[in-house]
């Protein structure tokens, strides 16, 4: 895992972007298309709005998303669809196609399985991601499998998730949370050939530390990207506050 620190999230957020972009174009170039993944929530919005500006041919850009939460309809303004239709697909029309997860399917497992046939079939160059304050990737809260090849599974969600979620301002109480999500498996993430990992803000800055300087653990999901050849994480100083090795 390489260590870029900004003194602002934007700043940050700019240079996730040229990173994710970069690889984008180059897996365009080199084999005339490219797979990648976006994640939602608070950490990718300055991210987000760097990379709908790019410089890229998105006639030839295949894209995932991560999760969404069981039951909630795509008018509700914490839907995952919903955010990345509007920060996202919306500004890129010429995209060959985004597969979303339908978390509202009849069957949810099937869902699951449709997602991993789709995924299993486009290599992803890229996954821009963020991480959660209890440390989670996608929606795998501790103690996340890190064992299942499924690409896609059903997760439930614990307090500090749904918390962070009420924090954030997704959903007026804990009661309003879902329980239960559709996510991309941690082993589906790190089969990435890139990673781009974008975490701003105080609030992240124990996730971030122990992710970067503890020991890889399902305790805290994230940790798992010190063993990926090509993740970088991009981070405010805020978020670098309580790193040890990194002042």
């Amino acid at each position: 895992m390489e260590l870029h620190i900004f003194k602002t999230k934007e700043a940050m957020g700019r240079a996730a972007a040229d990173r994710a972009a970069g690889l984008i174009a180059r897996a365009v170039e080199e084999r005339g298309e490219a797979n990648i993944i976006l994640a939602t929530g608070a950490s990718q919005f300055e991210m987000l709005a760097n990379l709908v500006a790019a410089d890229i041919d998105w006639g030839k850009v295949t894209a995932f998303h991560l999760d969404e939460y069981i039951g909630l309809p795509l008018s509700h303004p914490a839907s995952f669809r919903k955010y990345l239709k509007e920060r996202f697909v919306d500004k890129v029309p010429l995209l060959r196609k985004f597969n979303y997860v339908d978390g509202e399917a009849t069957d949810p497992a099937d869902e699951c399985r449709r997602l991993g046939d789709l995924i299993l079939r486009a290599p992803i160059d890229v996954a821009c991601i963020g991480i959660g304050e209890n440390g989670h990737i996608a929606f795998n809260d501790p103690p996340a499998d890190f064992e299942t090849e499924e690409p896609f599974i059903i997760v439930d969600l614990d307090e500090g998730c749904r918390r962070q979620q009420v924090g954030e301002g997704w959903f007026a109480s804990m009661a309003d949370v879902p329980t239960q999500a559709i996510s991309m498996s941690v082993r589906q993430i790190m089969k990435s050939k890139s990673i781009v990992c974008t975490v701003p803000d105080l609030r992240k800055a124990r996730a971030v530390r122990d992710a970067v300087e503890g020991e890889v653990t399902n305790r805290v999901p994230a940790s798992i990207l010190q063993e990926h050849i090509d993740c970088r994480m991009f981070v405010d100083e805020p978020a670098a506050s309580m790193l040890r090795n990194h002042k």
